[in-house]
């Protein structure tokens, strides 16, 4: 495991959104280069940023035109390459993100691929033998192109998939993964990654990881495969790359040669075994039935994560990290569901578990989520895309553009969060999480990745211990009594106030009592006594 991983906080920066250097509405590189000491003095050491590369921006840059080529609206590689410079000087590193399964549909190679005449990249996306064939449950489109085939997207229309194969070909216009076309799409994004690493990008967050190699194995064989073989260049010749996969399925992720995967569920609708942490439902869709398990209202539950989570943790915690999230650019932010107080509790949480966290831009001061029309694709993920809301004065400090030419307006209420108000108040949320960020750097038994335990985890309780660290959380209304499963009752070096919120807990002989709304963290002198 690449050994900086172990103390990285990553932020999350949507370049649109967070800061607009130039006054033309839109954020872009040199905004975030402007707001490096910010993101430095938050404490995260880490940057992902969401796709900046050349696109027609159909879904926000996830249809990547030119992979080589900075978009105009964010500046120039020139502006990447002192971005990055600038980062290292601090003591950051930056990733970029990467979208290996699908282009857009004006990349040359696909306005190659599209033509009759057999060429070079005629295989390089995924097309069937006639416009009418059917192709087993993917996407088709049909009538874009003048051979007679359709092609499969990824995603939209504007998203042709990359060919990496078919796991077993069972039709004419399926190819291998062997097949030399096949592993010619494998080494040109070989060559992206290349062409950025020399320029002194850290490494890659990787869209839709998993989806290269179609009809897969249901061990993602295929795919690891590929996955496996990139690794193996990069070990070689750019040893210290960081891969972040976007998987969902971490002990398949880290087997095929990435550091660490997000555990995410895009597709939860109240579902019992909810993969993500902060939230056990998709809200828009059903609100009423609200079990957020850091959410004091409601039944929530942080079984139904941990029956998801363990597994995945003790296949993986040798071997690569989980990354557990305040949010991203493709979920409603946690503000929409939860108060600022719950917020605390749930940051608190995500910034003492194992792996490595991730901060999306303005979780950190609870930027709400807005009901906006879609923007560039976004549908519904628009309003959690909307401008870093830095001041209370013009355009939220985001942008000295004419209010409506921003790209997505800003929360307009009065109580909108924002950093400038945030900054000076020590129990704000903004200082909380600094807070936090500051205990897992000074705090090696928080940085070491195979030393978690639950103690305690169900309903509105959840007690574990890493090393010498005993670590509670009760979200819920009442207070809850905690037997603590320990042969002799531990000395109690202190409670760190550092990290104590909401109401009062306390640990009398074998029992923890922690009041409701509480979070609280104890230094015990025997953590290894049973």
């Amino acid at each position: 495991m690449i050994q900086w991983l172990h103390d990285a906080i990553f932020y999350e920066i949507y370049p649109q959104s967070f800061y607009d250097s130039n006054g033309d509405g839109i954020g872009d590189l040199a905004g975030i280069l402007h707001k490096l000491d910010y993101i430095q003095d938050l404490g995260c050491d880490a940057i992902w940023i969401n796709p900046c590369f050349d696109s027609p921006f159909k879904d926000a840059g996830y249809d990547v035109r030119n992979y080589k080529k900075i978009a105009p609206r964010y500046g120039t590689n020139e502006d990447a390459r002192l971005l990055f410079d600038e980062a290292h000087k601090r003591g950051l590193h930056v990733i970029l993100d990467l979208v290996p399964g699908h282009t857009s549909e004006e990349h040359p190679w696909f306005l190659e691929s599209k033509k009759v005449k057999p060429n070079a990249f005629s295989n390089r996306y995924v097309w069937t033998d006639s416009w009418g064939t059917w192709a087993g449950g993917l996407k088709t489109i049909l009538g874009e192109a003048d051979r007679n085939a359709s092609y499969i997207v990824n995603f939209f229309k504007s998203q042709p998939a990359l060919n990496y194969g078919f796991f077993k070909p069972d039709q004419v216009w399926q190819l291998p993964p062997d097949h030399p076309d096949c592993i010619a799409t494998r080494e040109a994004i070989k060559d992206v990654m290349r062409f950025w690493l020399d320029r002194g990008c850290d490494g890659f967050r990787v869209d839709m990881a998993s989806s290269l190699v179609k009809f897969d194995s249901p061990d993602h064989t295929g795919t690891v495969a590929i996955w496996q073989d990139i690794r193996t260049m990069l070990d070689k010749e750019y040893p210290d790359t960081v891969l972040i996969a976007e998987w969902s399925e971490p002990k398949y992720a880290i087997s095929a040669g990435f550091d660490a995967d997000f555990l995410l569920d895009f597709a939860n609708e109240g579902k019992i075994g909810s993969k993500t942490l902060l939230r056990d439902y998709y809200p828009l869709l059903n609100p009423e039935s609200d079990n957020s398990f850091f959410r004091a209202e409601g039944n929530g539950d942080i079984k139904r994560f941990l029956d998801v989570y363990l597994p995945h943790y003790e296949a993986t915690k040798e071997t690569g990290f989980i990354s557990l999230i305040t949010g991203n650019h493709d979920v409603v932010r946690a503000a929409h569901n939860l108060t600022q107080e719950e917020l605390k509790i749930a940051y608190a949480v995500i910034l003492t578990m194992p792996g490595v966290p991730f901060i999306y831009y303005g979780d950190e001061i609870g930027m709400r989520y807005l009901n906006l029309p879609s923007k560039e694709g976004g549908y519904d993920r628009t309003g959690a895309r909307t401008p870093m809301q830095w001041t209370s004065g013009f355009n939220r400090g985001f942008s000295t553009a004419p209010t409506d030419s921003l790209y997505l307006p800003f929360d307009p209420r009065p109580d909108a969060p924002t950093v400038e108000e945030q900054q000076d108040d020590d129990e704000s949320l903004l200082n909380t999480v600094k807070k936090f960020i500051e205990l897992r750097h000074n705090t090696p038994s928080l940085r070491d990745n195979k030393n978690f335990e639950v103690l305690k985890g169900e309903g509105h309780v959840f007690v574990y211990k890493r090393d010498e660290l005993v670590i509670a959380a009760n979200p819920g209304k009442t207070v809850q009594k905690v037997k603590m499963p320990y042969n002799r009752t531990y000395e109690k070096r202190s409670i760190l106030e550092i990290v104590s919120l909401g109401s009062s807990c306390t640990w009398d002989g074998g029992e923890l009592r922690l009041g409701a709304g509480s979070f609280a963290v104890w230094s015990v002198a025997c953590a290894g006594s049973r």
